[in-house]
């Protein structure tokens, strides 16, 4: 299926590449604390997986987003 005009590429922004960067190292790592048993730093790694999300979410507010006016979508 073709995708359409309107279609905002499924994710592939700036911001949620970033956001989805950030969560993933945060898994990564929680996973990694969590099984040497630190877990203070598997709190931290969810305080960053936190962090993700919000900083997603700001750099879309901020135009980075798939609607936003600093994104530029490529073309396949």
């Amino acid at each position: 299926m073709m995708s359409s005009i309107d279609d905002p590429g499924h994710g592939h922004s700036p911001a949620a590449w970033t956001a989805v960067v950030i969560m993933l190292l945060a898994v990564t790592l929680g996973t990694v604390f969590f099984w040497f048993d630190m877990p203070v730093l598997v709190w931290a790694s969810a305080g960053l997986l936190v962090v993700g999300a919000i900083v997603g979410w700001a750099m879309a507010k901020a135009g980075y987003g798939a609607y936003g006016d600093k994104y530029k979508p490529k073309q396949h």
